[in-house]
């Protein structure tokens, strides 16, 4: 009798597992999720300009290629309408539990079985294998600044936009310029009175080959294998540019420097303004954010760039380290996620009553971004060291997702109760990452979301798409103990 799974989170994740389980013959299957639709990030980032940073057609399921996108980079709605569109499609309605948060999650070691703990009201669900598809940017960070909650305006994070709160007239003040706010930033300039950016580094903006999708396209998109010679070919761009990044072949990454700093140039003609919006690190180093409008709208009248350090948050605006009050009526922060606390704040207790958090007071690892020992029959997905620089994270998550199906047809055959990785294993793949981690760009000494505070990168994967999927195909029976059902 196939295992019982219950996966968290309805986005990529928990959508593309639930399809391809139910095709492996998989029917008791629950789908958690807190909100009221599905869509993961897609569903909870709204923010005017939100958009898809990587093409359509690879930021798709292989096996699910819509004809119809409307353009290359997908706005924000498509892709949520791609998502449910997906569960019309393969039937998953059953399976879903929306508006159920998931506390937390028991294991007990007799039984070979979870228990999670939904919401506060103490009702629990039973399941053999807990797939975790929360992500890396599920909750949103906020900025450690003093006098943050003595702001007497409206203030925000762009992961949850205030939408019944109008920005025309208003005196706006935006802390952080990373990939959220380079896409709400130019949408939201035209219409407020005066807008005050506090960028702590200038980020690394490339060109966005963008382009429409017309009826033209969509007959060509839905008769001929046009959409995966576009998938293939964007995945050998991405897998092309990605030695430069994980370091094996550093000037790989020179054709995103030149057409950074061509756009700079031609976007950005005042010198001073150039100065202070060119990065002080390594290309790569953070985040390559992809627009063809954020210097234009940095460069607006109403819009003001300020590097200086913000010192506090006043009860009418920013104040910086310099002593500058910038005055604000309404405060937007987009300062990103908590990328690096991945299934928090849920509390996980596997063999012997460990808490995964604990486990991980020092870094998040786990075998191949999915499995920790002790923690037996749970599989997370876009889990550590599992983020690319380059690349699109559903060929990972696809990835992935083949290798939960295969562990959940081992355990079937095997009339197993449950597997668990074991401890050499996870310590050898983790001193790997480690060390292959040490040559990247992204340990070159930039701040960024990727690292902790203590240096480490928990993020990112040190290779190549390809390499992930090899490593991935199938479980592998050594790496684990297999533990028989009583």
């Amino acid at each position: 009798m196939p295992p019982r799974v219950a996966i968290i989170g309805a986005g990529f994740s928990g959508i593309g597992t639930a399809i391809k389980l139910r095709e492996a013959g998989v029917r008791d299957i629950a789908l958690f999720d807190r909100g009221d639709r599905v869509g993961g990030t897609w569903r909870e980032n709204t923010y005017p300009g939100a958009a898809c940073d990587i093409p359509s057609h690879l930021y798709s399921f292989s096996f699910e290629p819509r004809p119809d996108w409307s353009r290359r980079f997908p706005p924000q709605h498509e892709v949520l309408e791609y998502l449910e569109g997906c569960v019309r499609t393969y039937g998953l309605e059953e399976h879903l539990r929306l508006g159920t948060e998931v506390a937390g999650a028991t294991f007990d070691e007799e039984h070979g079985t979870w228990t999670l703990a939904l919401g506060s009201d103490g009702q629990t669900h039973e399941c053999d294998v807990l797939v975790a598809g929360t992500g890396q940017l599920s909750r949103p960070a906020y900025p450690l600044l003093p006098g943050i909650d003595e702001f007497e305006g409206v203030a925000f994070h762009s992961g949850h936009w205030r939408h019944d709160h109008d920005l025309r007239g208003r005196d706006v003040a935006v802390i952080g310029t990373g990939a959220s706010a380079i896409q709400f930033v130019p949408a939201i300039a035209p219409e407020v009175r005066r807008l005050t950016v506090f960028q702590r580094s200038a980020p690394y903006v490339i060109p966005k080959v963008d382009r429409e999708y017309g009826p033209v396209h969509h007959r060509l998109f839905a008769s001929t294998p046009l959409p995966r010679l576009a998938r293939l070919g964007f995945y050998a761009y991405f897998e092309g540019v990605t030695p430069g990044f994980i370091g094996t072949r550093p000037r790989a990454i020179l054709p995103l420097s030149v057409s950074h700093q061509a756009l700079l140039r031609w976007q950005v003609r005042d010198p001073a303004m150039r100065e202070k919006l060119t990065p002080d690190y390594g290309i790569g180093c953070k985040r390559v954010l992809v627009s063809n409008d954020w210097y234009p709208a940095l460069q607006r009248p109403n819009v003001e760039v300020v590097t200086d350090r913000i010192r506090s948050i006043a009860a009418d605006g920013v104040v910086t380290e310099g002593g500058e009050h910038h005055r604000a009526d309404t405060i937007i922060y987009g300062t990103g996620f908590a990328a690096n606390d991945f299934l928090a704040p849920m509390a996980i207790h596997g063999l012997g009553g460990r808490e995964l958090n604990d486990v991980w007071r020092e870094g998040a690892e786990a075998y191949l971004g999915m499995t920790v020992a002790g923690f037996p029959n749970l599989f997370i997905l876009y889990g550590p060291n599992t983020n690319l620089g380059s690349g699109s994270i559903i060929y990972m998550l696809e990835s992935q997702i083949r290798y939960v199906v295969d562990a959940v047809r081992r355990l079937e055959q095997e009339d197993a109760a449950y597997l668990d990785v074991k401890p050499d294993v996870q310590e050898r793949f983790s001193r790997e990452i480690s060390e292959r981690m040490r040559q990247t760009v992204w340990q070159t000494g930039c701040t960024s979301w990727y690292v902790t505070q203590s240096g480490r990168n928990t993020n990112n994967w040190p290779g190549h798409m390809l390499e992930y999927r090899r490593r991935t195909r199938r479980i592998a029976p050594g790496d684990y103990r297999l533990a028989r059902a009583h």
